[in-house]
């Protein structure tokens, strides 16, 4: 496998590396000249926070004080994670769905992080920061435009941040293209596209019976995620999960610092590819055959910005398709697309009209985080990705400072999807997005990833 396709691997990659023992890695830990104690708390230890468990253990003179889930197998799994790696054993919790509550009132924890059924990510994070704890929320942060007004809320009610952990943000050749934006390589920016496209229609019907899935059963029946993910599928029609591809371009166009999202509107295509997978897997006859499913196989969103820019952003999921975030990147003085890794600059590239290859101006333009932790990243799942994502949420907590993708984002980026379900339920009206900041996106700077060689 190539250097670049490492990289870009992304589901795969998350979980071969989970399964690998952490001394795997070791010597290969993230080292800050002012390492303080941080002392962490997990709430959900499924297959993604064991991936962030994992990941937590590399950083020194971090501790997991505590463990919550309602699983008794992942708990047991994420001890011996530790022991293993010469910790001691986390106090635990999980008797009932809201033991989270007694875990955030303990005052041996400064951090706690969320990979939960995206319904609980608010109620968990609420409890978190009205404990005096930062949060680190698995995407999307919210479900409910109110959820995201909870968010913000509780932050300027309590002081206690909160960080949507989105860690393409971190994707390698993103970043290098973020360094390219800020250097005016491709003029000004004037429209972007994302999206995601990723079949899983294997994780939204899986009984166990393969390791990933392959099944026909959801919910009660189901295994993993299609216990609870495909239910939304099945009463929601909207951009269900926005914030992989958003994110990156929402700090390429300054969202809440600077910019701001203004009003969107979204359509989707007929629902076929969830009724087709469980007649050809299950037989026509199958029960979850009869099942109505409301989520388009293609939701697209457009969004106007404050200052000017459109972003198209693409939700899809039920198809048969290779995976891909669809980012274009456009300007007055050229573009980019990850699909097929190409990139044209008028007067720059060899020929006119002509894409070239992305990866000159990949290494030309790589990113200070990559040239100086690349190698520490590179067992980290989605890859690497997911170091530099727990490297700033444990340095937030570390030094009791804001961190760089903070509740303002968390609650602008995912309240995509309820807006997006109005607007289609509307007929594809326009529909207003929320200020989160309340005027101060007008003053706010930059702070994401500022860093240079």
């Amino acid at each position: 496998m190539s250097r670049r396709t490492f990289l870009k691997t992304t589901a795969t990659a998350t979980l071969g590396a989970a399964l690998l023992p952490n001394s795997l890695f070791a010597g290969m830990q993230y080292h800050h000249p002012d390492d303080k104690p941080v002392r962490l708390g997990f709430i959900g230890v499924g297959q993604r926070g064991r991936n962030h468990l994992r990941n937590a253990l590399n950083f020194p003179n971090v501790t997991v004080t505590a463990l919550c889930d309602t699983d008794p197998a992942a708990l047991t799994q994420s001890q011996q994670m530790l022991t293993k790696n010469g910790r001691k054993e986390a106090a635990t919790y999980g008797k009932t769905d809201r033991d989270f509550e007694n875990m955030v009132k303990r005052d041996d924890i400064d951090g706690i992080i969320i990979s939960t059924p995206w319904e609980w990510h608010v109620p968990m994070a609420l409890a978190t920061m009205r404990a005096g704890k930062y949060a680190g929320v698995e995407v999307s942060a919210t479900v409910t435009l109110q959820e995201s007004w909870d968010l913000v809320n509780t932050f300027e009610k309590t002081g206690s941040h909160c960080m949507i952990l989105e860690n393409v943000c971190y994707r390698r050749d993103v970043m290098a293209v973020l360094n390219m934006v800020r250097q005016n390589v491709f003029g000004e920016i004037n429209h972007l596209q994302c999206g995601y496209q990723h079949d899983l229609r294997e994780v939204k019907f899986n009984d166990g019976t393969k390791p990933y899935g392959g099944g026909v059963e959801f919910g009660p029946k189901g295994y993993s995620e299609a216990r609870w993910r495909t239910q939304h599928s099945v009463d929601r029609n909207g951009d269900l999960y926005p914030t992989h591809g958003l994110g990156p371009v929402a700090e390429m166009v300054n969202i809440n610092r600077g910019n701001q999202f203004l009003y969107l509107t979204s359509m989707a295509s007929p629902a076929r590819g969830l009724h087709k997978y469980v007649v050809d897997k299950g037989g026509p006859d199958h029960p979850n055959a009869k099942v109505k499913f409301k989520l388009g196989d293609v939701v697209q969103t457009m969004i106007k910005c404050a200052n000017g820019e459109t972003i198209l952003i693409t939700h899809d999921t039920n198809s048969p398709r290779p995976y891909s975030l669809g980012f274009r990147v456009q300007g007055t003085q050229g573009l980019w697309m990850d699909d097929g890794n190409l990139i044209y600059i008028e007067g720059r590239s060899p020929k006119a009209h002509q894409w070239e290859p992305d990866e000159a101006y990949m290494q030309q333009y790589d990113h200070a985080y990559w040239k100086k932790e690349g190698k520490l990243a590179e067992g980290a799942g989605h890859g690497g990705m997911d170091h530099f994502v727990m490297r700033d949420f444990i340095d937030s907590v570390r030094n009791r400072t804001a961190p760089p993708i903070d509740v303002y984002d968390a609650a602008a980026w995912s309240a995509i999807s309820p807006l997006s379900e109005e607007s289609i339920r509307k007929g594809s009206t326009a529909v207003a997005i929320p200020d989160f900041t309340r005027g101060k996106w007008k003053t706010r700077k930059p702070v994401f990833a500022l860093d240079t060689v």
